[in-house]
């Protein structure tokens, strides 16, 4: 066994590997081994006019010999159309079921076109938000897709003049005119506490993220709109916001279960925050005596027991909208800005028809 060095400084510089590094054949070294210019081994890889036949099998057997990878990066940027095969794609969190399953639908859009998707989690954050947004043109994505963490999205006017068409998934724009993407959110809610409602609850809470969220907004709006138009009160006592977690929406609903007069039913309007809701009524017992929708569908939704009722969004339709949205801007259509709605859909299960008690 090789002893340690016990004293003295350790020593500098990079420790060996026991092998030298290999470097990457260049461009250079194909046109040298296929006895052509540099500039004849440029409009082979970029598929430029003109290329014949026999200058195109010696680069591609020189390509071939020295395991030559091309700099994509660099070379789009030389391409007179200024495509560079890749879009950004910047949501809420990746880690969510909703925001994974937008990225696999822009994703299956994308590779039609060739391109690549650089997916980011803005965590409602703004300054991540403009620090992704900077990174993404910096390195010339062809488009942007994003459900926007800021307020005002005029910053986005500049990028938009220069040429990267931007599309809003879940969040419309403000301070910008920008094709956008959003699910029937009040009218979905709205579905939620009538469904409550046709089963006998008249005490209905509600459990929501962050009211600064438009979705939220949206949501709380149907909510209170549907409860005023059933001559229903809305008791602030169970209007609960600001939920994001899991853990928050636990708690919040024992708090509810526990006090006075506590609600017979819950309208849960974001997918964690019905996860949290079910964790804590199966923590208590009582996930058969209070009744729950939730609004987005999430995976075991349907095995857990019982099964969850939720207000389901077409997280697909709404990715490969916006994703078809991006793509015909980015071929050069120049139609008015666009507002696309996708209807959301209640999906009946167990938890929405425990009669109150």
């Amino acid at each position: 066994m090789r002893e340690l060095p016990t004293g003295g400084p350790p020593p500098s510089g990079p420790r060996p590997t026991g092998r030298s590094p290999v470097r990457r054949a260049t461009m250079r070294d194909v046109a040298a081994l296929a006895g052509v210019s540099v500039k004849s081994v440029s409009r082979v890889i970029n598929g430029g006019d003109a290329v014949s036949a026999d200058l195109r099998e010696k680069v591609s057997r020189a390509i071939e010999r020295l395991d030559f990878q091309p700099n994509l990066a660099a070379s789009s940027l030389r391409r007179s159309d200024g495509v560079t095969g890749q879009i950004a794609l910047l949501l809420e969190d990746l880690a969510n079921p909703f925001s994974a399953t937008l990225n696999r639908a822009v994703e299956d859009v994308a590779h039609r076109h060739g391109t690549l998707v650089f997916a980011g989690s803005l965590e409602e954050d703004g300054n991540r938000e403009l620090a992704l947004v900077r990174a993404s043109t910096l390195r010339r994505v062809d488009g942007i897709i994003i459900a926007p963490a800021t307020r005002d999205h005029g910053y986005l006017n500049r990028e938009v003049r220069a040429g990267t068409p931007v599309v809003f998934v879940d969040r419309a724009p403000r301070g910008l005119s920008a094709d956008h993407v959003l699910s029937t959110n009040a009218e979905g809610a709205r579905d939620a506490v009538l469904h409550l409602a046709d089963n006998g609850h008249e005490r209905i809470a509600y459990l929501g993220d962050h009211p600064s969220i438009p979705t939220a907004a949206d949501r709380l709006r149907g909510y209170t709109g549907a409860m005023r138009d059933l001559g229903l009160a809305v008791d602030p006592r169970l209007v609960v916001q600001g939920l994001s977690a899991t853990g928050a929406a636990a708690a919040a609903t024992t708090a509810l279960l526990s006090g006075d007069a506590p609600p017979t039913a819950l309208f849960t309007s974001q997918n964690l925050v019905t996860i949290g809701a079910v964790t804590a009524l199966q923590g208590l017992g009582r996930q058969r005596e209070v009744a729950v929708v939730g609004f987005d569908d999430f995976p075991l939704a349907d095995l857990l027991s019982p099964k969850v009722t939720v207000v389901a969004q077409d997280v697909p339709e709404i990715g490969a909208t916006a994703a078809r949205l991006l793509f015909g801007r980015i071929a050069g259509d120049d139609p008015p800005h666009r507002a696309c709605s996708v209807p959301t859909r209640l999906v009946v299960r167990e938890s929405g028809l425990i009669p109150p008690r």
